[in-house]
Parts: structure tokens; C-alpha cells; sequence
């Protein structure tokens, strides 16, 4: 914040104050221009002359008036305008005492609307100038008769100049909340259309395994010898089981599927196996990519090698679309202990895909995440020292249904 804001917003926390040193300053103005003779001998004559008791006090109290103006301005406005009629009346030489309703007129239309200050404005001009043109010691056509209308036209066009740019800057400053308010539900969006995304992969996952798992079990039933009856009896419960399972899933995430969208696949879902293929893919394209592999044939669950094939084909696209056509990337998935670290790097201007995520895009850094937080891993991503990208995941390789699968059997085993 500037020393101009941080005094901006001092005198903007205490406006009584800020009043105060305006009606003193305009009372200062009053006293000093009541010491002028406009008509002298010779034109205008400055000379040390005591003003009248009574535009002492008028110039006192509309300058009290003004201390008053924000909180009160109709009221001030019609204390500080019989003050000026009162002083065009007898004032012989008037003193300034019109300025002060210049200055509360001008606080009238700078608060209110503009029927207000059209209204305020001629009523206040007609009662001064009539007051001044008809009652006072000067005859009509006297320049301070004509000053006093133009001063009070003045003072309520500049507070409705003043209105009207407060409101513009309201209107600006309630659109750029509108367009932030916006923004955050686009990017909530986003997030619910990945999360429904990841979902459909999920149950394509799990669909496929259980539609195996239904031709496994009708093969056992019918090469099963061994206990016939509960074989076939026990196996038909099992298909009928995966069958019914089956369903659900197709039914439930056909409500969640909209109506263009295509129907969910037979084959299985891609997976690690299928990286190097990813990779001739972009090669193709025309990007650099290098794989390296150390998971020392990791046998991973479904949805962690789903995640792993994402996380790279996503990681690689951002490179593809924003590093530029020179740059090259490098892939490499490596098993560490019961975690799997899945890394792309790039040796781009490091600039793309950060900008992306920075100024409204990057959808497919967030969806990285969403599938890594799924599956209770971390996410790193961020511009390399020297240039370029890195995106680095760490998904186990055991996932929390694993581990109370495994549970679940060493019980058995233990209890038979």
C-alpha cells in the first residue's frame, strides 16, 4: 500500500475530524474575505475593517454547521442557506457566508441522487440569488448577486461529478468480486467434473475385474470334479454375486454419465504396460521422450496403475502443449520401498505450465492431484532450477482395500 492509500484510509477512519478541519478552513476563508470592500472608490479596496457582530456570528454558526455536514447535509444545507439569506439581507458589506452553503450543497449532491441535488440545487440558487438580488443593499445586476448563482451551480455539479464517480468505482469493484466469485465456482467445477472423470476410471477398473471374475467362474463350474454339487453351487453364487455387482456399478455411474458420453469400454483400462506406447505416441508427435523404468515389475493395484499412466500421459501433454517444440522430456517410474515415484521432467522454458496453472488453466495439474489425493499419495510440481518442468508422484503400491484384503485373509488363515 502507497503513503497516499495509508493516509487515504487515516482520515477516511475519522471523518468527524476530517469535517472539522473543513468547516475551520472554510471559516478561516469567510473571515479573511470579510475584509475586503469590493465597492471602493476606485474598484475593489482591501483595507483592515472589522466585520459586522452579525456576520461574526453567521459565519460562526454555519461554520459549526459544517463540522456536521455528513451526518446531517439536508439539515446543514438549511441552516447554512438561512444563515447566507440572513447576511444578504443585512449585510452592508456582505461577508462570504455563502460559502458555506456552497460547500453543503456540494456535500448533498455528492451523497445523494440526482433528483435530490436537482432539486436542492435550484431551490438553493433561486432562494440566494432572489435573497441577495431583491433584499440587499446592491442593485440586481451586481457581480457578487451573479457570483453567488454561479457558486452554488458550481458546488452541486461537482458533488454529483463526485457521486457519479464513487459509483462507477463501486460498479468496477462489485465486478471484479462478481468475476472472482465466478472464477472460484468455475474452478469448484472443474474439480467436481475431474472427480467425476476419476470416478467413471475407477469403475471401469473395477468392471472389467469383476466381469473376469465372472468367466473365471463359470469356467470353474464346469471343470470343477471335486465336490460337484457345493462347487457348482458355491461358483454359481459367486457369478450371480459379480453379476449383480456388475450392474450396480453400470447403473449407478449411468446416472453420473451424461447423455453424450460413450459407453464405458471392454477392454481393460490403460495402464504402465502400455508406456512405451504412450511414449511412441508423443514421439510421434514430435516430442522428445525418454523412458526409464526400476519398479522391478511391480505388480500394482488397478487404480494405482491408472493413476501412475495419467499422471504421465498428463504430465506429458503440459509439455507437449507449453515447453515448446525444441524441449525434451523425460520419464521415469521407480519402486522405493512399499511406494511407487512416478517422475517427468522437462527441459522447457519452465514457464507453460506454471503459467497455466497460475492464470486460469492447468486443469490437468489439478487433475493429477485430485487422482493422487484419492489414493492417499503426494504431488509435487513446480519449475526446475535451470529451466523447464518437473512433475513428481508418489502413490503407493499397496492401497488401503490391499491392506484390508490382506488382513482379512491372514484372519482366515489364522482361524482355520
Amino acid at each position: 500500500m502507497s503513503p497516499f492509500e495509508r493516509a487515504r484510509c487515516r482520515v477516511g477512519a475519522h471523518p468527524l475530524a476530517v469535517d472539522a478541519v473543513v468547516a475551520a478552513g472554510a471559516l478561516v476563508c469567510m473571515v479573511v474575505s470579510s475584509f475586503a470592500v469590493p465597492h471602493g472608490a476606485h474598484g475593489v479596496a482591501w483595507g483592515i475593517r472589522a466585520p459586522d457582530p452579525l456576520s461574526l456570528v453567521l459565519m460562526t454558526l454555519a461554520a459549526v454547521a459544517l463540522v456536521f455536514r455528513r451526518h446531517a447535509p439536508k439539515t446543514v444545507l438549511a441552516v447554512t442557506g438561512a444563515a447566507s439569506v440572513v447576511e444578504c439581507v443585512t449585510g452592508d458589506p456582505r461577508a462570504p457566508v455563502a460559502m458555506a452553503a456552497v460547500v453543503a450543497l456540494f456535500t448533498v449532491a455528492a451523497t445523494t441522487d440526482r433528483r435530490t441535488t436537482l432539486r436542492a440545487g435550484l431551490l438553493t440558487m433561486t432562494v440566494l440569488t432572489t435573497a441577495a438580488m431583491a433584499a440587499g443593499p446592491l442593485p440586481w445586476y451586481a457581480q457578487e448577486n451573479l457570483a453567488i448563482f454561479a457558486w452554488t451551480g458550481i458546488g452541486a455539479t461537482a458533488g454529483d461529478a463526485v457521486r457519479s464517480r464513487r459509483a462507477v468505482v463501486q460498479a468496477i469493484r462489485e465486478r471484479a468480486e462478481r468475476a472472482e466469485r465466478t472464477r472460484e465456482e468455475e474452478a469448484r467445477r472443474r474439480v467436481a467434473e475431474e472427480r467425476l472423470r476419476i470416478a467413471r476410471d475407477l469403475h471401469d477398473v473395477v468392471a472389467h475385474h469383476i466381469a473376469l471374475v465372472n468367466v473365471q467362474a463359470g469356467v470353474a463350474a464346469h471343470v470343477m470334479d471335486k465336490r460337484p454339487d457345493q462347487a457348482k453351487e458355491a461358483l454359481a453364487h459367486v457369478r450371480e454375486a459379480s453379476r449383480s455387482a456388475l450392474n450396480e456399478l453400470r447403473a449407478t455411474v449411468g446416472l453420473l454419465r451424461q447423455s453424450g458420453d460413450p459407453e464405458a469400454p471392454t477392454e481393460p483400462a490403460p495402464g504402465l504396460h502400455r508406456l512405451e506406447e504412450l511414449a511412441d505416441t508423443f514421439r510421434n508427435a514430435g516430442l522428445q521422450v525418454e523412458v526409464a523404468r526400476a519398479d522391478q515389475g511391480t505388480t500394482l493395484p488397478a487404480a494405482v496403475d491408472l493413476a501412475a499412466y495419467r499422471i504421465i500421459q498428463e504430465a506429458l501433454t503440459n509439455v507437449r502443449k507449453h515447453a515448446g517444440p525444441a524441449a525434451k522430456a523425460e520419464a521415469s517410474v521407480v519402486r522405493v520401498g512399499p511406494h511407487i515415484e512416478v517422475t517427468v521432467l522437462d527441459d522447457g522454458p519452465g514457464e507453460g505450465a506454471e503459467s497455466a496453472a497460475t492464470e486460469g488453466g492447468g486443469h490437468g495439474l489439478l487433475g493429477m492431484r485430485e487422482r493422487v489425493t484419492a489414493l492417499r499419495g503426494t504431488l509435487t510440481t513446480g519449475p526446475r532450477y535451470g529451466g523447464g518442468f518437473r512433475v513428481h508422484a508418489i502413490l503407493p503400491v499397496k492401497t488401503d482395500t490391499d491392506d484390508r484384503t490382506d488382513r482379512r485373509t491372514g484372519a482366515l488363515g489364522d482361524s482355520a
